[in-house]
């Protein structure tokens, strides 16, 4: 590999893990505000709250998300770490994804249907992206041999392809 291609993993990584800690951040914060979405309250409280978690959501959460993914598929590739325990934390990033979807979808919700919609418990989402980051944490931080898990062999097995670049092992 290049060695001024190597010498950017540390930036993918802050990159990662600072995306990462606004998208969970914010996937945490934002059903709690969702519960300030009550109809009963004044039209300009309740115009504040909906424009606020609306800009939230597309403005921080969203585009973290995708920094967050960005980066760590960089750092996949750029790490050669294809290993049982990344696919393991790519599981709980896909649930990520899905709560990230859920939440989105009860904004929109909230914006079109203002008496009709009630937002989710926030215990639900919360426990949700709270099991999933610690999941993460834990499969990223202690890199567990799961031998146990049967992979196809296409997960597992070089296909004969060969990167634009090599890696040397670290």
């Amino acid at each position: 590999m290049l060695e001024w291609l190597a010498s950017t993993i540390p930036l993918w990584k802050a990159l990662h893990v600072t995306a990462l800690c606004v998208w969970c951040g914010g996937l945490i914060t934002l059903p709690l505000m969702l519960t300030r979405h009550d109809p009963a309250i004044s039209q300009n409280d309740y115009r504040l709250i909906r424009h606020a978690t609306h800009l939230t959501y597309t403005i921080v959460v969203t585009p973290a998300a995708v920094i967050a993914v960005v980066a760590g598929t960089w750092l996949i590739f750029l790490r050669e770490a294809f290993v049982p325990w990344l696919f393991a934390k790519l599981v709980f990033v896909a649930l990520l994804l899905v709560l990230h979807a859920w939440i989105g979808s009860s904004i929109v919700r909230i914006a079109e249907e203002p008496g009709d919609h009630k937002p989710p418990n926030p215990s639900l989402p919360v426990t949700g992206i709270t099991g999933c980051a610690i999941a993460i944490l834990l499969l990223v931080l202690a890199k567990p041999e799961l031998d146990w898990i049967a992979f196809p062999d296409w997960l597992t097995e070089p296909r004969g392809g060969q990167l634009p670049f090599a890696v040397p092992n670290r």
